[in-house]
Parts: C-alpha cells; sequence; structure tokens
C-alpha cells in the first residue's frame, strides 16, 4: 500500500534535513487554505485530495528541483499561473481535441482535466490527471514541444506513488526510473540521470 502524501513528506524531509540541509531550508511553508480554495476557484473544480495534502505541508519547493529528475513542486500561485497559461495557449484547440484513449501512453497537447503541479524551469510541467478512467490520478508530463505522454513505471501512477518514490530513491540511493541522487556541496539535492 502506498504511504500516504504526509508520511512520504515526513521521510522526505527527514532525509533531506541530514543530507540535503539547503534543499530542506528552501522547502516553502504550508499553503494558506484560503491560497487552496483561490486555486480551485481558478481553475473551477477542487484539486485533487493528494495535491491539496501536499500543499498544506509545503507550498512549492521554488526553483529547487526535489522530484526526480529535475522537477520543483509549483506553489497554489504557480499551479494556476500555470494552468492559465496552457489554457491561453491551447484554449481555441481544445473543443476539438482529440480524446482518445485516456489509458494510452500519450494524452492530448493539453486537457482542461490536467492539472500542473510540478515544472523544470523549461516551459514543461507535471500533471495530475483528472479526466474519469481507470487511470484517474495518474502523473503525465506535459511537455510544451512534443505534447504530453505518461509513462507506465509504478511511480507516476499518483502523486502519492511520486512522494514515495522520491522518499525511496533519498533513503536507500539506489536508482530509480534511471535517475540517482546526489548530494552537491554536502548541502543541496540534484539527480543524475544514470
Amino acid at each position: 500500500m502506498t504511504p500516504s502524501v504526509t508520511e512520504s513528506w515526513i521521510r522526505i524531509e527527514t532525509w533531506l534535513a541530514e543530507h540535503a540541509p539547503k534543499t530542506f531550508a528552501a522547502l516553502a511553508p504550508p499553503a494558506e487554505r484560503s491560497d487552496v480554495a483561490a486555486v480551485e476557484r481558478a481553475l473551477g473544480r477542487p484539486l485533487p485530495e493528494p495535491l491539496t495534502e501536499s500543499l498544506l505541508r509545503h507550498d512549492g519547493t521554488g526553483h529547487r528541483d526535489l522530484l526526480l529528475p529535475f522537477w520543483s513542486l509549483l506553489d497554489t500561485k504557480g499551479i494556476a499561473d500555470a494552468r492559465s497559461l496552457r489554457m491561453r495557449i491551447h484554449g481555441d484547440g481544445l473543443d476539438d481535441a482529440e480524446e482518445g484513449d485516456p489509458d494510452e501512453e500519450y494524452g492530448p497537447w493539453w486537457h482542461p482535466l490536467w492539472v500542473p503541479f510540478a515544472a523544470n524551469g523549461a516551459g514543461d510541467y507535471l500533471v495530475i490527471d483528472q479526466r474519469q478512467h481507470r487511470r484517474t490520478g495518474r502523473i503525465g508530463n506535459a511537455d510544451h514541444e512534443t505534447g504530453c505522454w505518461f509513462r507506465p513505471h509504478p511511480l507516476w501512477a499518483s502523486l502519492p506513488a511520486l512522494l514515495d518514490a522520491t522518499a525511496t530513491a533519498l533513503e536507500t540511493g539506489e536508482v530509480v526510473d534511471g535517475c540517482r541522487r546526489v548530494v552537491v556541496d554536502e548541502t543541496e539535492l540534484d539527480w543524475e540521470i544514470v
């Protein structure tokens, strides 16, 4: 059974505090419930519960990469801004967007039921797929050049799975989905692709 978001965050925080204190110090404080409500109003629907739980623990990671390989968690404002940007870019074509099979590896360029929650600084987002199908809640990579794709690796099945895999990768130092954690200057977390 996958641990809760809070359980995984405790493991991540514990490891960062001991091994990567600069990254630990950069974690944002919890979001206010009013910030979460503002994002939900902007999106026009509730956030996925695991994302709310994560935001109420840490309202993003700033520009620090926490999730493997090079993803930083967005704060509440960043989530609303990222979705607004993608809706402006792709909004005119969304009515005619090819839905295809939502269980497939590739999705359309953008979908209104995707919630961005992490960014890589290059215009790409990790999204939580909220379309109603058997894999609702899975994580997709909404690439600004190639469209969205969904990896079959179990760590991308949900936000709780991703945070659990991140905590495990930190604790064990094992390679996870082709990435291994490293600590730069004994203070800052980074990931290397192996």
